[in-house]
């Protein structure tokens, strides 16, 4: 009947975590506040003393059937307590001389102690059971037969113990692995939401670049269009074409930063994903929309993986927009890509006046260029610096560690 007890405390579901850490250091127990199988076995209990017991020896009998049993209804919420009413129970019965099945209440609020309390709560409880036990057995043990049933008990009180220790560590570690999960998943939770960030940051950085730098192609080429409409045609037309062909490469970029361009579609061979290779159209287009712009490219960049092209790229297509937005006209800009093995030079300057640099102009919003720049440089181990230059003029600098452990994919 113990064990049955037993396990059917230890088969109670684990709750909350932070209520079995609770039960743990507290000595109060988990589960629900009353536990139905005392009143089932109450009446059997009371059914087998009015069959075994005298008519004068019924009442007293009963009552403490009563007395031993009743308490277990609520032993999961206050095992200590519910130990205490029983043990006292039990003394009272050695007292009366009544031997009664009800006993093995003892045993069952034992492990409810040591299955909800602390070490020294079980000790103490195993102590108080094992003097019963030891009670019990000097009054009503045969003479001649102490040893055998003393040891019998022992050994179902040490079981006893043992079953509600394994119990309440078998708790403490689902708790603790419930907690650990409920970490993991959190964990997984913020870098969720820190990947969302990042991806949002790069597509609005993307959209800054492309943005800008094409509608401001864009505008100065319909603005010389308009101005040459009249006295060359041929000139105007060439510009609207240009105009045309530039909106066309901002939409495929767009869509390939959106991650919507399939491979096989046309516009994906005719643009492929912007490098190195393609700043001498970059070059051609800033010049078209009149920014004198020289390009040297020293070194061979065939080894410079794809992203780190495109991020060279966009340095430069940004820097020339600030140039060409913020600067007035007959401003030449001068762009230099140096690569080596480890890593990648850009410098890109301007002989504008140094009011008009894009930092110091009043008009100039405080959007995405420059901190863009900066986080695009930051991501292959690079400090970008952008400034006005002493004798006039506004120089950006940077250098792309290829090797760098902060690269990431643009």
């Amino acid at each position: 009947m113990t064990e049955a007890a037993a396990g059917h405390d230890n088969a109670h579901p684990v709750r909350h975590r932070d209520r079995a850490q609770q039960a743990t250091t507290s000595g109060r127990a988990t589960g629900p506040a009353l536990s139905p199988t005392p009143l089932l076995l109450l009446p059997l209990l009371l059914l087998h003393v009015a069959a075994t017991r005298a008519p004068h020896e019924l009442p007293p009998a009963a009552a403490l059937t009563v007395a031993l049993t009743l308490p277990l209804l609520w032993r999961q919420r206050a095992p200590r307590t519910v130990f205490g009413a029983v043990a006292a129970a039990a003394i009272v019965q050695w007292l009366a001389g009544i031997q009664l099945p009800a006993d093995v209440a003892l045993l069952v609020s034992l492990y409810t102690v040591a299955a909800h309390s602390g070490r020294r709560a079980t000790l103490v409880a195993g102590a108080v059971v094992e003097g019963g036990a030891l009670l019990a057995c000097l009054r009503w043990a045969t003479e001649g037969a102490f040893l055998a049933p003393f040891v019998a008990l022992t050994a179902t009180v040490v079981a006893t113990v043992a079953l509600g220790t394994n119990a309440r560590t078998a708790r403490a570690y689902l708790a603790a692995l419930e907690e650990r999960a409920a970490r993991l998943e959190q964990h997984q939770d913020q870098q969720a939401r820190l990947a969302v960030a990042e991806e949002r940051t790069r597509i609005a950085r993307e959209m800054h670049d492309i943005v800008t730098h094409n509608l401001s192609v864009m505008v100065a080429l319909t603005d010389a269009a308009v101005q040459t409409q009249h006295r060359s045609p041929d000139k105007t037309t060439t510009a609207m074409l240009q105009v045309s062909e530039t909106g066309r490469q901002a939409l495929t970029d767009m869509r390939r930063s959106l991650g919507i361009l399939r491979t096989d579609e046309p516009d994906a061979q005719r643009h492929p994903l912007p490098g190195i290779a393609q700043l001498d159209a970059l070059a051609d287009r800033m010049r078209a929309a009149g920014l004198p712009t020289r390009l040297d490219i020293l070194g061979s960049y065939t080894h410079v993986p794809a992203t780190a092209q495109l991020t060279v790229y966009r340095l430069v297509q940004e820097a020339s927009t600030n140039t060409l937005k913020h600067t007035p006209a007959g401003t030449r800009a001068d762009v230099r890509i140096r690569c080596s093995a480890a890593t990648v030079t850009v410098d890109i300057t301007d002989n504008g006046p140094g009011p008009s640099s894009p930092a110091d102009t009043p008009s100039a919003p405080s959007g995405q260029g420059i901190p863009g720049m900066r986080e695009r440089s930051a991501a292959y181990g690079g400090t970008l610096r952008a400034g006005p230059l002493p004798g006039g003029g506004w120089n950006v600098h940077t250098r792309l560690h290829l090797d760098s452990d902060g690269a990431a994919p643009a």
